[in-house]
């Protein structure tokens, strides 16, 4: 996000942010996620519910994702929560979206997600939810942080302790929600008769997706890694680089559609019949589509997203726009706009008819209604949309480089073009461009560029590269 605070930088080990704590499990106090510094957070973040909320007795929703540290984790938060004087309500293994519906559905005044989503199976996170259901804003995680390292922390006495109550029903509630939605047409999903192949990489997806598809209509599913115990049988991260097997099941069984989400499912990628990637980029474009084929407007994606948004919006006669990264950041610019849909780039849709976060129970009803609507194949939707491809790079920076005068420096010489500060640097050179920005969690500047041509992007990354490298050497000079 905007913030944050890095703790042992070369071991990447606790990090404090505005949207939570995230850490390894294990080691020393301060240098992974211990049960202390969980305590410390969890007390702020009471806190700063109890100022907020204005009332004696504030509820938290929690819930958490499949990882083996997730019920420790739960133990620590729920106790501490209850020690200052606050109700819980457990929704036990469950997903970020489904907590963020809960929050609103409850009446309640925050919501605290256990989970490190895409991250290796010994980290874990606590992720910070206001009562709208939606992550806190930059000037609240700075006081939780603040209110953190403070000894401003008052717990409740013995006969004001909290409470806790227990739903396990609500990733049902949340795919009646889903089912709800206006643009799903469950009819026409059955009509099809789609295989759909799944990998849940033995998190919640595992509880989830089988029920999702199954209310949806779908003839039959192919299930993989759905056992919700926390081991991670391949890099949870849904990149295709992670994706060979399933890739191939796609293939092997004639599914119609492979879908695949991170352990707390808010991020969706799919796997075309072929077996090809359909591509995190354009999960949200395909959505997009779907929305916008039904009702014009505006969308929002980020400033390191796809261009193909953009294209196929002002094709439907909507506007688009370019926020900073970051969910709360494109859910602030959905909201100032109008969007009626928006997302990141990394397969993640959010549809504020439902809600404002990030959800890949609404990505995939969305999309199967899409393709069921048009009756055409994965890898045909994939290849009616204006096709980008997007290089990802870095350049490594010491303790003394000047970041924002490489950033000023790289502006300037391109000045000519349309250039966005909102987030870094952004540059715009007809329809491609590059976006470079700081890091939060390394020592990096992220170099994005992005062009019909995957030997230009390429080479546009390089020229920047050498920009920057140029800038670096003429400082130290």
């Amino acid at each position: 996000m905007y913030f944050c605070r890095l703790i042992n930088i070369a071991a990447m080990s606790l990090i404090k942010s505005i949207s939570g704590i995230r850490g390894t499990i294990g080691g020393k106090v301060g240098e992974g996620l211990s049960p202390l510094d969980a305590v410390k957070f969890t007390s702020a973040y009471a806190h700063f519910v109890r100022q907020r909320s204005g009332v004696a007795r504030p509820t938290v929703v929690i819930g958490r994702d499949a990882r083996i540290s997730g019920e420790m984790v739960n133990h620590l938060v729920t106790g501490t929560l209850m020690g200052y004087g606050i109700d819980v309500i457990d929704l036990g293994l469950s997903t970020t979206p489904t907590v963020e519906v809960a929050v609103v559905a409850e009446k309640a005044h925050g919501g605290i997600i256990l989970t490190a989503s895409h991250n290796p199976k010994q980290w874990n996170a606590l992720k910070l939810l206001n009562e709208k259901g939606e992550f806190i804003s930059a000037s609240e995680g700075e006081e939780v942080l603040r209110l953190a390292d403070s000894d401003d922390l008052n717990f409740a006495n013995v006969d004001a302790l909290g409470s806790v109550r227990f739903i396990d029903d609500y990733i049902d509630r949340h795919i009646r929600m889903v089912l709800k939605l206006g643009l799903v047409d469950v009819e026409a999903i059955r009509k099809r008769k789609y295989h759909v192949v799944i990998d849940c990489v033995n998190s919640t997806g595992g509880l989830v997706l089988p029920k999702l598809l199954n209310a949806l209509g779908v003839d039959k599913v192919t299930q993989l890694y759905c056992e919700p115990n926390g081991h991670f049988p391949h890099n949870p991260e849904p990149l295709p680089e992670h994706l060979s097997e399933i890739s191939e099941t796609v293939k092997r069984v004639g599914g119609h559609v492979g879908f695949v989400v991170d352990p707390d499912v808010d991020r969706l990628a799919m796997v075309c019949e072929d077996g090809e990637m359909f591509g995190e980029e354009y999960t949200l474009v395909a959505v997009a589509d779907h929305v916008l084929s039904n009702k014009v407007g505006n969308t929002v994606s980020n400033l390191s997203s796809t261009r193909a948004l953009r294209d196929v919006t002002e094709m439907a006669g909507g506007v688009y726009h370019a926020s900073a990264v970051g969910e709360v950041n494109v859910v602030d610019m959905m909201k100032a706009t109008g969007a009626v849909i928006g997302g990141e780039g990394n397969g993640g849709i959010i549809y504020p008819e439902l809600h404002y976060g990030r959800d890949a129970l609404v990505g995939i009803a969305l999309f199967l209604t899409l393709m069921a609507k048009k009756g055409v194949s994965a890898s045909y939707l994939r290849s009616s949309y204006p096709n980008y491809f997007i290089s990802k790079n870095k350049v490594s920076l010491t303790p003394e480089t000047d970041v924002d005068a490489i950033l000023e420096a790289v502006k300037n010489k391109y000045i000519k073009q349309p250039v966005n500060t909102v987030d870094g640097v952004k540059i715009e050179f007809g329809k491609e461009w590059v976006h470079l920005r700081r890091s939060n969690t390394e020592p990096i500047i992220r170099i994005y560029c992005e062009s019909e041509n995957e030997s230009t992007a390429t080479n546009l990354a390089n020229k920047i590269i050498a920009d920057i490298k140029e800038v670096m050497k003429e400082k130290v000079n």
